[in-house]
């Protein structure tokens, strides 16, 4: 279909909630001076500006990133990520994964981008073209996963974020991390999804297609803002991290129970499962 932009939802509860997530497994990467590489499945455009007709259509950001940014955190568990965030947004600009990703990278580390949107294709080259680290690719993110790994550097973090137009991508991105992980058992993926109304609510599903011995481990961070609804909307949403580094669930305790006293209403929550542990 390819009518999804996410401009048009930078810097909501999710975006916020994926970065944090992403922003802690690059941190953790980042603790061995081996290199790494990052690919992104979908990446967009890579950052958004806060003042264009995408973002000002939904205001979405001023329910996730603004509020955040708003506290006056000092020694909070939070800290780093939103001083990370807000040096973009002093500047109107919401910074997505690919940005997240290039700005934490070192010189030895390598980034492959991927999007299919034609338009958002070329937000990505203009904005990462000069960046002899990155290498970006116009093509189909599950196909293209499936086709780069395992990359020569096997230290690594793959980030999928589609955007779920259809019921069948849900299956279709565990599909493709499944024959990922086939051919790159040692990379970390994480998979992001939304949280919708009961009437299309896929969570449970997922949970059960991650659910699989292949893996090693795979742990599911699920955070929502407010009750679930019956019909329509997004409530909040979840990350499958397969492989996840040493410790992150239990750095992410007390991140995520930060985060939801912040941005998340009388309604909200968090939670941190393990779908499969072989050290349990």
């Amino acid at each position: 279909m390819l009518s999804y932009r996410h401009g048009y939802h930078a810097g909501n509860h999710a975006d916020v909630f994926k970065h944090l997530v992403q922003f802690q497994l690059i941190s953790h990467l980042k603790k061995k001076a081996k290199p790494f590489i990052y690919l992104d499945t979908h990446s967009g455009g890579g950052r958004y500006d806060l003042s264009s007709d995408f973002a000002n259509k939904t205001e979405e950001y001023k329910t996730g990133v603004a509020p955040l940014l708003e506290q006056r955190l000092g020694q909070n568990s939070l800290a780093e990520f939103v001083s990370f965030i807000d040096s973009y947004f002093e500047q109107g600009v919401y910074p997505g994964s690919p940005e997240v990703a290039t700005a934490l990278m070192r010189e030895q580390d390598r980034a492959i981008l991927m999007e299919k949107h034609n338009s958002e294709i070329q937000v990505l080259k203009g904005n990462y073209f000069r960046d002899e680290r990155v290498a970006i690719h116009h093509r189909d993110g599950n196909e293209g996963l499936v086709g780069l790994v395992p990359p020569a550097i096997k230290r690594g973090l793959v980030l999928m974020d589609p955007a779920y137009e259809l019921p069948g991508d849900y299956q279709l991105a565990a599909k493709t991390v499944k024959a990922s992980y086939k051919k790159w058992a040692t990379g970390t993926y994480a998979v992001w999804y939304p949280m919708l109304a009961k009437a299309k609510d896929h969570d449970a599903m997922m949970q059960k297609a991650f659910s699989d011995p292949l893996f090693n481990s795979c742990v599911v961070l699920r955070f929502w803002v407010q009750s679930q609804p019956l019909d329509t909307g997004m409530y909040g949403s979840a990350m499958m991290v397969v492989n996840p580094p040493w410790q992150f669930a239990e750095q992410m305790e007390s991140k995520l129970s930060e985060l939801l006293s912040l941005i998340g209403g009388p309604d909200g929550g968090f939670s941190i499962d393990w779908l499969v542990n072989s050290e349990q």
